[in-house]
């Protein structure tokens, strides 16, 4: 029960990721509010709160409704699989709307009302760091969410801190996307699969773990940090050792 008396906000709790660290902070002890664009999902512990993080106003209005948290997660993400020539205008605000405002606006509006000690935990993506092939929008996105990440860190500390988390690839829907974009997705599966030290893709609980000590007092010194989480995929040479 690390959690035990913290109030927690998760954006995107209504599945994958969103849902995983939901219930990792229920198990925890901790009272937990979350959002998403649609209606209560079934089988839901926690508060719920329908809300779209693009919307600035939305979010400064349900920030000033729902009072004090100790915690809050900043997760709801879209992803479009296209490169820069082929996104259009839509694709921009769609993407960068909830993945950089979106999280933008939660910052904005949840800091002033985060409780002393508060932990601020975005969800970034090893996608922020190094680039996914057809990801343009997406990449460029969560690498805003990184400097963002520092930046309230420097500027916030010691009241609060933040820190992100960067995934590597998930059994999540966007995961699925991202394979069928290759020619053979079976084979890419595989091949992607061989390239995890690991030994297997990641699943949303083992982000929410990384969440919830983020979350905890444990890591009263962590601040300002990008934490990968992603099997050791990006820590592996590109060449196949199967060659060797």
């Amino acid at each position: 029960m690390r959690l035990s008396g913290k109030r927690a906000f998760v954006t995107g709790g209504r599945s994958g990721i969103g849902r995983g660290i939901v219930d990792a902070f229920l198990r925890e002890g901790a009272d937990v509010v979350a959002c998403g664009r649609g209606e209560h999902p079934d089988e839901f512990k926690a508060g719920w709160i329908s809300l779209d993080v693009s919307d600035p106003d939305a979010v400064t209005n349900t920030a000033e409704s729902l009072g004090a948290f100790d915690v809050v997660v900043n997760n709801a993400g879209v992803q479009v699989e296209k490169t820069v020539v082929e996104s259009s205008d839509e694709d921009w605000d769609l993407v960068m709307g909830t993945n950089a405002r979106g999280v933008f606006n939660v910052c904005r509006a949840f800091i002033p009302r985060m409780r002393n000690g508060g932990s601020l935990i975005n969800i970034g993506s090893i996608s922020g760091n190094v680039a996914d092939p057809s990801m343009a929008l997406y990449n460029a996105s969560k690498a805003f969410v990184h400097g963002l990440t520092r930046s309230i860190a420097v500027d916030q500390g010691p009241a609060i801190r933040c820190n992100a988390i960067c995934p590597g690839w998930i059994e999540t829907g966007m995961l699925e996307a991202g394979f069928q974009l290759a020619q053979d997705p079976d084979k890419a599966q595989s091949d992607a699969v061989k390239r995890h030290p690991a030994g297997r893709f990641g699943k949303p609980s083992d982000i929410a773990a990384m969440a919830v000590w983020l979350a905890s007092d444990d890591a009263s010194f962590a601040t300002g940090q990008l934490f990968t989480v992603d099997g050791g995929m990006t820590a592996a040479s590109p060449l196949n050792p199967g060659l060797f």
